[in-house]
């Protein structure tokens, strides 16, 4: 049950981050100017309430599957340390990119967030990867 909930969590956060990645984060370049501390704004409380109980869950349960297993796989292990790597990045910089754009768009910020952010769609999408070769 736990290796299901975790496939379906991680999952969630793979479609998640290739539509920020594709749709939503290049979306912030045409948000007028004058709008877009509002906009900002927006986006971090909506998305919060999306990502942050699927991340939480995702994490809970990739430790539990690491606990629970008696023989631990190298794919789980790397998994597992992708998606501690994975809270640090967004802790680190995407939180504090997120603060900064609530004073006003900032076109250099934008382009890093979608630039750093492949790192993060690229370790989620391996990680799902991992899963299925740890559990299929």
């Amino acid at each position: 049950m736990i290796s299901l909930t975790h496939l379906v969590f991680t999952s969630t956060m793979v479609g998640i981050i290739w539509v920020i990645q594709l749709v939503h984060y290049p979306s912030f370049y045409f948000i007028r100017k004058d709008i877009f501390v509002s906009f900002q704004k927006f986006h971090t409380d909506k998305i919060t309430i999306i990502v942050a109980p699927v991340m939480l869950i995702e994490l809970i349960t990739g430790i539990l599957l690491i606990y629970m297993e008696t023989n631990i796989d190298i794919a789980l292990s790397i998994s597992l340390f992708i998606l501690i790597a994975i809270w640090v990045l967004t802790a680190i910089y995407f939180y504090k990119a997120h603060q900064k754009l609530m004073s006003g768009y900032n076109e250099e910020i934008i382009n890093q967030l979608i630039k750093l952010n492949w790192i993060r769609t690229i370790l989620w999408t391996f990680r799902l990867i991992l899963f299925f070769i740890y559990f299929v």
